[in-house]
């Protein structure tokens, strides 16, 4: 009898799969990969990627959910090393500055978001994704100013309007940053005194 075929780990050729559509991303930009770009860089055929993602807008999307993850796990390791209780401002800040390209792992994650954003523009189905994380980003961060602000150390702002201007914000700097208008520093000191119009100046620790 002939050797037993090799069972083929979906999970892990997928992540293959993925692995092989951010690296032709990072180095063409989203909107020009294709199917069989993808195929290519990882090895395998346009076949066997077309059964994990049949068609441009599955692809897209998934590339969006690796971002995601990258995302999460970043700010599952910062917000740890904060401690069990962090002020409002500094949790925010905390979650704002990780998702900014500021180095090459999140600068590639963020030009993939930045396509991603483009694409959808035209394509209201494949956006609707995107709008319940937004809804609960701008919504945790009201939570904070809110909590802030029953705390007595926040000016009263409204927090909606004051966590969509923050979400704003990020995202813009994200952009210039990804296009290399600004440095780091400028962009988190724009990032910090839009922080102190809305939490009060950083407290000193201790």
């Amino acid at each position: 009898m002939g050797a037993m075929p090799k069972r083929v780990d979906h999970r892990e050729r997928r992540t293959q799969i993925a692995d092989a559509l951010m690296r032709v991303a990072a180095e063409h930009g989203l909107e020009a990969v294709s199917l069989r770009h993808v195929a290519a860089e990882a090895g395998v055929s346009a076949g066997m990627v077309q059964h994990y993602f049949r068609t441009k807008d599955e692809m897209m999307a998934f590339a969006l959910s690796v971002v995601r993850e990258h995302n999460e796990a970043r700010l599952t390791a910062a917000l740890t090393a904060l401690g069990a209780t962090p002020s409002p401002r500094t949790l925010v800040r905390t979650m704002l500055g990780e998702v900014l390209p500021l180095d090459a792992p999140r600068r590639a994650d963020g030009r993939v978001a930045l396509a991603f954003l483009a694409y959808t523009a035209v394509r209201p189905a494949v956006a609707a994704s995107l709008h319940q994380d937004t809804a609960d980003l701008v919504g945790f961060i009201a939570g904070q100013i809110r909590a802030a602000q029953s705390a007595g150390s926040a000016p009263e702002v409204d927090p909606d309007r004051a966590a969509v201007g923050l979400l704003a914000l990020m995202e813009g700097l994200g952009v210039y940053l990804l296009g290399g208008h600004f440095p780091a520093d400028t962009a988190l000191a724009a990032l910090d005194a839009q922080l102190d119009l809305i939490f009060g100046p950083e407290q000193p620790a201790g």
